[in-house]
């Protein structure tokens, strides 16, 4: 048996893969589940893209921000331990979505990264404002990588974040799933056992539309009580080309 009752995959400058988050905690409370937060870099799943061609012109230094936040948090887990990186990877969510003065959607990039910023969000946290330093720190790439790698065993390669695990190892795993809007408490889980029931059918691989709303979160403009502007995504991405 698994020490935990949910694996997540996450790369910190997601946006959807934040509202899943959020979501997933609802979760947590209601059915007491413990969580292991793991990794997975969205810079590395797209390591030989060129970004150039693909992507919007902020996304590489977005990605590369998300890769240098995930190499704070591995040292994080390697030193303080697992039970240390959902709390770390709240405090990055919260500064990253949900305020409008991070920087503002998919166009704050680098800035995700600064080392004086993560150094406050460590320090409000009871951890070594040095553990920063990390940002920096290629060497942490081949836990990332492995991570990564990891993750997408369970799904196969064409998803993104999050990645979530059910009853590990040996329950199922999915992509997503991807919302814009927070369920309240109830519709939270009742939206978790639709998913999960639907995912653990023998058989089940994929149920998809590729119109997303921007996510309803500060950083984006959209409040809770609005709609945000509808997108076309391709390949779960917002790439440029299919």
């Amino acid at each position: 048996m698994s020490e935990s009752d949910l694996t997540f995959y996450f790369d910190p400058v997601c946006p959807f893969a934040w509202m899943t988050s959020k979501w997933v905690r609802l979760v947590m409370e209601q059915r007491h589940y413990s969580v292991d937060w793991r990794f997975i870099s969205l810079r590395l799943i797209n390591a030989n893209v060129d970004y150039d061609a693909q992507f919007p012109p902020e996304y590489e230094a977005g990605h590369t921000a998300g890769l240098k936040l995930l190499r704070v948090a591995a040292k994080v887990r390697e030193i303080h331990g697992r039970e240390a990186v959902g709390p770390l990877y709240a405090a990055m969510g919260h500064h990253i979505f949900e305020s409008t003065s991070a920087g503002g959607g998919w166009a704050a990039g680098a800035g995700r990264a600064d080392p004086t910023l993560v150094g406050r969000l460590l320090t409000g946290l009871g951890l070594d404002a040095g553990l920063a330093d990390a940002l920096e720190d290629a060497s942490w790439d081949t836990v990332l990588r492995a991570e990564t790698d990891e993750a997408l065993a369970l799904t196969g390669k064409d998803v993104g974040t999050p990645i979530i695990h059910v009853q590990p190892p040996h329950g199922t795993a999915f992509f997503g799933p991807v919302i814009s809007r927070l369920p309240s408490q109830d519709d939270a889980v009742r939206l978790w056992d639709h998913v999960v029931g639907l995912a653990s059918f023998p058989g089940f691989a994929e149920l998809k539309r590729s119109l997303r709303e921007q996510p309803q979160l500060p950083a984006f403009g959209v409040a809770e009580d609005e709609v945000g502007v509808q997108e076309e995504w391709h390949g779960g991405s917002r790439r440029l080309k299919k």
